[in-house]
C-alpha cells in the first residue's frame, strides 16, 4: 500500500468515526440537554455525560485529522484553499470544544444543584438556561455553519481535480450549500434546530461525508490526477525559478 492509499484510508476513518461519535454524543447527552428535570437527571446520569464528552473529544481530533491529512493533496491544486480549510476545520473544531465544556459546566452545576438539596432554585435555573444556550449556539456554528463552509471547500477541490469521481463533490456541494441554509435559518429563528427540517437539509452534506469515507478507504485518491496535478506544479516551479533568474 502506497503513502497516497494510505492516507486516503485515514481520511475515510476519520470522517467515519467523526460521525459517529457525534451521533452516540448527541444520544448520551439527552439526560442532561433534553430532559425538563436536567439539573436532576444530569447528576444521575453524569456517566453517561461523561462518555458523550469523550465521544465529542475524539470528535474533535477526528475533525481536525480529516483537515491536515488531506492537506498535502488539496493544496496540490489550491494551496490557498487547502490552507483556508485547515484554518476552518480547526475554528469548527474550536466551537465544538467550547460546546464540550459547557456541557462539562453544566454537569458539575447538576451535581451542586443536587448537593445543595434543591435550595435558590431560581438561581441554578438561571445558569442551567445559559449553559444549555451556549451548547446550542456552538452545536448550531460548528456542525452546522462552519461545516457547511468547510465541506463546500473541499469539495470544490475534489471537483475541479478529479480527485474523487465527481457525483461525490457535487453531493458535498449541495449539502455544503443546505447545511449552510440550516444554520443561518436556525439563527434567524425560522426552523428549529433540531427538527424535521433540520434533518432533512443536514442529510446530504451527511450523506456525502459515509460515501467519500468509504470511497477513499475502498479506492482511495485518484493516481492519475494526483500525477498531473504534481506535473503542472513542478511545471509552474520551473518557470517561476527561470523568470526569477531572468529578472
Amino acid at each position: 500500500m502506497n503513502s497516497n492509499k494510505k492516507a486516503a484510508k485515514i481520511v475515510g476513518i476519520l470522517f467515519i468515526m467523526a460521525a459517529v461519535t457525534a451521533v452516540i454524543a448527541v444520544i448520551l447527552y439527552r439526560p442532561i440537554l433534553n430532559t425538563p428535570d436536567y439539573l436532576i437527571q444530569g447528576s444521575a446520569h453524569a456517566n453517561n455525560v461523561v462518555w458523550g464528552v469523550v465521544m465529542e473529544l475524539i470528535l474533535v481530533v477526528s475533525a481536525v485529522g480529516t483537515a491536515t491529512t488531506m492537506f498535502p493533496f488539496l493544496k496540490k491544486y489550491n494551496e490557498t484553499i487547502a490552507l483556508w480549510h485547515v484554518a476552518f476545520r480547526f475554528l469548527e473544531a474550536v466551537i465544538i470544544t467550547v460546546g464540550i465544556i459547557s456541557v462539562l459546566s453544566l454537569l458539575t452545576l447538576s451535581r451542586e444543584y443536587v448537593a445543595a438539596g434543591a435550595t435558590n432554585i431560581d438561581s441554578f435555573k438561571a445558569s442551567g438556561i445559559l449553559l444549555k444556550a451556549v451548547h446550542g449556539w456552538t452545536f448550531l456554528l460548528g456542525p452546522n455553519f462552519m461545516l457547511g463552509i468547510n465541506t463546500l471547500m473541499y469539495s470544490y477541490i475534489f471537483f475541479k481535480s478529479k480527485l474523487v469521481p465527481r457525483f461525490i463533490p457535487i453531493l458535498g456541494i449541495a449539502g455544503a450549500v443546505l447545511v449552510f441554509i440550516a444554520a443561518l435559518l436556525e439563527m434567524f429563528g425560522v426552523i428549529q434546530q433540531v427538527s424535521v427540517w433540520g434533518g432533512i437539509l443536514a442529510l446530504p452534506v451527511a450523506a456525502n461525508e459515509m460515501i467519500l469515507a468509504v470511497w477513499l478507504i475502498a479506492k482511495g485518491f485518484n493516481e492519475s490526477a494526483l500525477a498531473s496535478m504534481s506535473e503542472k506544479k513542478n511545471t509552474t516551479n520551473v518557470i517561476t525559478t527561470l523568470n526569477k533568474v531572468e529578472s
